[in-house]
Order: C-alpha cells, then structure tokens, then sequence
C-alpha cells in the first residue's frame, strides 16, 4: 500500500511514528493509502530546517524570491491536470471542481509574484529638521499553515505563497484526509528554485497541531477548518505568544427578492448548494426568500433544478458534484437531514441513501432540500457541510437581512435583486465579512482578502491579499538623522517632529 511521506529539508522523508491515518477513495469506499502521522520530534525537525533556511531566504531580495514564485506559478499551471485528479482522487470532488481549487491558488501566487511592491515600506522626509522616517516590513521567521480537507491545493497557497514570498520559511499541516497534493505542492516549490527547509509539509493529527501551535520558534499560525477547533486554535497559538488567524465554519444566506431574475437565481444558487457536495465553506446553504409569491416560485423552480443533478463519480466529465471526503461525513450529513425532519421542516428531496451501480460503498449523498426551515431550528443554526439547501420564508428585506445579521456564523451572504439602492443599503448593513450582489459565491480574487466575522474568524487578519501581506510582516520603523560636526550633548535628547 502507498505511504505518504512527510517533506522536510527539500526531500520526502518516511515517518517514524508507527502511526498512520487511512485515505480513502471517496467513490469506491476503499482505502487507497495511508499517510504517516507526525510526532513532535519530526515536527521539530521541519522547524528546524525553516530555521536554518530563513535567513538566507528573508536576506535574498524580493525581486529574487519573485522569481522563485513565478516559476512555482508556471509548474502549478504545466502540471494542473495531474494535480487536479490527484485531488479528485482523493477528496471526491470532480475534477473540473479540482482545477479551480488549483487555478484559485494559482491566482494568489501570481498575486505574491508582485512582493518587490507589496512589501514596500512607508517614507516621510523632513519629518522633523534633518529628520527623515521611514518603515520596513520585515519577514517574522518560521511560520505555519494548517489546512482543511475540502481545498488541498487553494488554501496551503493562500498561506504559503503570500508567507514564503515575504520571506518566511513555512511548515505547512495539511488535512490527513487528503495529503498528497500538498506534498507534491512541496516537491514542485523546490524544483522552482526555492531552497531546502523554505517550505516543509507534515502531516498529522491533533500531535502536529498542538506542537505547532506550542513550539517556541513558530512566530504565526494561519488556520481553516471548524470554527470550535479555530477557536481552540486561536486561544492555544496565541496563549504561547503567536500571531494567529483561524478561520472557521460558515452558514452563508442568499436572499431571493421579489425583482431579482429568478432564472438566474435558481441558476447560481443550485450550483452554490450542492456543488462540490456542499464542502465549501463559501456554498450557500441558505436561501431566504421575500413574499409568498417569491417563496413559492423559487421552491418550485429549485425543486425542477436539484432533480435534474447528476451525482456521480470524480472523474465524470457529466456529473455535477462528486462522493463526499468520508463515510462519517455522510453520516453527519444525512444525521442533519434527519434533523431537519425531527424538527418540523418541509424535506422536499431527500438524498439519503443515494447509491450509484457499481459504486455502491462510495461516499454519496443526494441533493437535499427542505423547505419552511425556521430560525429556532439546530439545523439551521449548525453548519451541514454537505448537498442541503435549506429555505427560510421571510415577509420583508429586513426580517431576511436580519437572519444573516444574527446568525453565529458571519462568514458570507448574497442578495439577488435588481434594486440597485437595496442591494448597496444590503451590502452596507449586513453583519457578515464578505457579500455578493447577484454573486452566489463571493470569494474575492487574490488580490483582495477573504475573511468573515463572527464564529467564521477568529484574529483580526484577513487570508491573502494586502491583508495576507501585513498578516505575515511585521513593521519596523526608523527615524534618522545624520548630524554634523560634534553633537555634544544633543546625543541625550530625544528629538521633536515639531
């Protein structure tokens, strides 16, 4: 059976914990290799490695680190197909889901291709007489990224790119689910030109996490993943003195307005629902509907739209989303539709049970959606995480935007209207952290920054970005002066800006 290994120091290098963790093909249901779960010694061999290369790589200029990342970016493009099945062969997803998980980490390493900018500093001359301040952003040393299951290639890059050009070294703790696209993001950093030790992968569980997070030369921790094990992530990094930014869970709304193209909405919103089986923390599970009259065309409309979804294997070119990552995934996924039931909504399409001939133990579920969902409701209140929309009927543009507004959850939301003037009063008000106007899927290009509130987020950083930028800087400031002649005691004043 095939081993994962860890990469550490610019090789792959076998575990020696005896541990291991099963990874499943999600289409079949069978174990198709097992990845080695790190100890904390092998951890700190990784840090150790960061260690060594960091000050040869914080010292190599920007233009020079933007080199190595240009070249990282045109072997991730070369190699996009292998990578992409890779992916779907691991976490489910089909494979043209897979190559956008990698094209939208291609897009934040040709945003950190521009680092001789983005790290610029700030200058003020004449501040003061004969004084000029100045500021530099400066790399913070080793860093790490811990990733989830439903992305393995985009969000090691949203960290590890914007990190590494900056001039950290990074370790990086993928989700064991599914490790080797970013082992193999590692082995194609190094044939970019990096040095060994700038980018190390371990994988593991709760171990690596918490040596991560304890181990005393990781200055930053960027996370994704639940919002309680963000939580404990945050309180945990940042009680042994790290920067941290841990993003969590998310229960995004979309509001249907009596004036928006219904065709279009249903449209968007059948593919934010279920595609991707649900597994992305920027779906859009929920739609709130304005009026009877809407809500009641909508359903109908979505009802036609979710029975014409092919579910099928990851490699099938015709299907609209694949197996989810886990058999106890689904379990949880179908617990939640049975929820749903135990609490009184309206389930429409039930997915449970869903079976394809010849893949019958594969990891399937069937579009689910239910109808007259009510706020009170667990089910609405918890992220699902899989193929269920659930519908919750408003009267007015307030008790809709309120839903949102109040959730615990203020990751992202979307509004579908023609209104121009109450789509902008929407994107104002609403308490969440990213909006679409007619968008289903709001995630910002690379070259914005993507970050919720609430339990979505916990820091105060946002992901790539400017925002990723400053996350993975810090900023030193220098006033000078060059006097002339014999200072005298001048040397004991502290000078004014007056």
């Amino acid at each position: 059976m095939r081993d994962v290994h860890h990469f550490i120091d610019g090789k792959q290098v076998a575990g020696t914990s005896g541990r291991y963790g099963d990874i499943y093909n999600p289409n079949t249901g069978e174990v198709q290799a097992r990845v080695q779960l790190a100890t904390e010694a092998e951890l700190d061999a990784a840090v150790q490695s960061a260690q060594a290369a960091f000050f040869g790589w914080s010292t190599t200029n920007p233009q020079r680190r933007a080199r190595v990342m240009f070249e990282f970016k045109r072997l991730l493009e070369a190699n996009i197909n292998e990578l992409a099945e890779l992916l779907s062969s691991e976490h489910g997803k089909v494979v043209a889901d897979s190559k956008g998980d990698v094209q939208r980490g291609i897009d934040v390493v040709e945003f950190a291709c521009g680092i001789p900018h983005l790290q610029k500093g700030e200058y003020t001359e004449g501040a003061g007489p004969g004084i000029d301040v100045y500021s530099m952003r400066q790399p913070l040393g080793v860093v790490a990224g811990i990733t989830p299951f439903n992305f393995p290639a985009m969000i090691p890059c949203w960290m590890s790119a914007v990190a590494i050009a900056c001039g950290n070294t990074f370790i990086l703790k993928p989700s064991e689910k599914d490790p080797s696209v970013p082992l193999r993001l590692a082995e194609l950093f190094m044939e970019a030109g990096a040095p060994a030790g700038v980018l190390n992968c371990v994988h593991g569980d709760k171990v690596s996490v918490d040596a991560i997070l304890k181990h005393s030369d990781i200055k930053a921790v960027s996370f994704v993943g639940s919002s309680d094990i963000a939580q404990y992530v945050y309180s945990l990094g940042t009680s042994h003195g790290k920067r941290v930014q841990a993003m969590g869970g998310a229960k995004n709304h979309g509001i249907i307005m009596p004036d928006c193209n219904m065709e279009q909405a249903v449209k968007d919103i059948v593919g934010a629902a279920y595609g991707s089986a649900g597994e992305r923390c920027m779906a859009l599970p929920v739609a709130v509907t304005v009026g009877k009259k809407t809500g009641d065309e909508f359903v109908e409309r979505m009802l036609d739209a979710a029975r014409g979804l092919t579910v099928g294997i990851s490699t099938d070119a015709d299907a609209h989303y694949g197996p989810v990552v886990s058999a106890a995934h689904k379990a949880k996924i179908e617990s939640y539709i049975q929820m749903g039931v135990d609490e009184g909504a309206d389930l429409l399409m039930d997915g449970r049970g869903h079976t394809l001939q010849g893949h019958e133990n594969g990891f399937f579920v069937g579009p689910s959606l239910f109808d007259n969902v009510k706020p009170h409701m667990q089910s609405y209140k918890e992220e699902i995480f899989g193929p269920v929309l659930q519908v919750v009927r408003a009267e007015t543009l307030e008790e809709a935007a309120a839903l949102p507004s109040n959730h615990q959850y203020g990751n992202g939301c979307a509004i579908f209207t023609s209104n121009g003037r109450a789509a902008r009063e929407f994107a104002a008000q609403v308490n969440v952290g990213m909006v679409g106007i007619n968008v289903p899927i709001p995630v910002p290009v690379s070259y914005h920054t993507f970050g919720g509130w609430k339990r979505s987020a916990f820091g105060d950083t946002n992901q790539h970005g400017p925002e990723g930028v400053r996350f993975w800087t810090k900023i030193k400031t220098v006033t000078q002066r060059w006097p002339e002649g014999d200072i005298g005691d001048q040397a004991f004043i502290i000078p004014t800006m007056g």
